[in-house]
């Protein structure tokens, strides 16, 4: 099975850190933030990787080369210099990814949510869902959620009444879901997995643990902090 990392991304909240480094390479205690993805999903038994890259992306390749150094193979998907947007950057990149459902990693969150548990999940998606996503409680600056988990498993596009959750960008798919973007295209994620939603083929998961959207300087320096004491 197969991994991407969404490394894409021009990072305008964090300039002008990002405006001579892309996002996924700033600092974090002593290893690059993506790095710290590469390590996990390697130890999950994730060892064929695909990354998008848009914005200073020849860094990205350069200093991640071939995967070996991480124990994973690397292969990149480059994107004009102003990015397709998430569901058109794994559009451009499905050739890399194949038949099969494949895992999907925000390049900008620092989470430990269980890619061991998200191999075997994807061994076992049922037939009828298109994509699996992980979500978590709200932060500050996301204070209504984007979807909401219903009990049964199934997540909806719908929040009222305080029962929305964030999606943490760690999600599993199936290829099909993308078959209607062009190779190229400039796509968001959120109106296909709404439109998936409509048809009740988007399961999902609370993760509890480590959440992090890494987005501004502020929470660079938090997910500094944290993962030091990963260290």
């Amino acid at each position: 099975m197969k991994a991407m990392i969404l490394a894409a991304g021009r990072g305008e909240r964090m300039r002008p850190l990002t405006d001579t480094t892309p996002k996924p390479l700033l600092d974090v205690a002593g290893k690059p933030l993506i790095g710290w993805h590469l390590c996990r999903l390697k130890q999950a038994g994730f060892t064929e990787i695909v990354i998008n890259h848009a914005w200073l992306g020849r860094q990205i390749e350069d200093a991640l080369g071939d995967g070996s150094s991480y124990g994973v193979n690397i292969a990149y998907s480059p994107e004009p210099e102003g990015g397709l947007e998430t569901a058109g950057g794994i559009a451009q990149a499905l050739p890399l990814l194949g038949d099969a459902p494949f895992l999907v990693v925000n390049g900008d969150v620092l989470t430990d949510i269980d890619f061991t548990a998200a191999f075997q999940t994807a061994s076992s998606l049922p037939e009828h869902i298109s994509a699996h996503l992980w979500l978590a409680d709200n932060p500050p600056h996301n204070p209504d959620g984007d979807f909401s988990l219903l009990p049964d498993g199934s997540v909806q596009s719908e929040v009222s009444g305080g029962n929305g959750l964030t999606f943490s960008g760690v999600g599993i798919y199936r290829p099909e879901m993308f078959d209607g973007i062009e190779a190229g295209s400039v796509a968001k994620l959120a109106p296909v997995l709404r439109n998936e939603m409509r048809q009740n083929r988007v399961s999902g998961q609370k993760h509890t643990g480590l959440w992090l959207d890494v987005g501004t300087i502020c929470r660079l320096k938090e997910a500094q902090a944290v993962a030091g004491a990963w260290k």
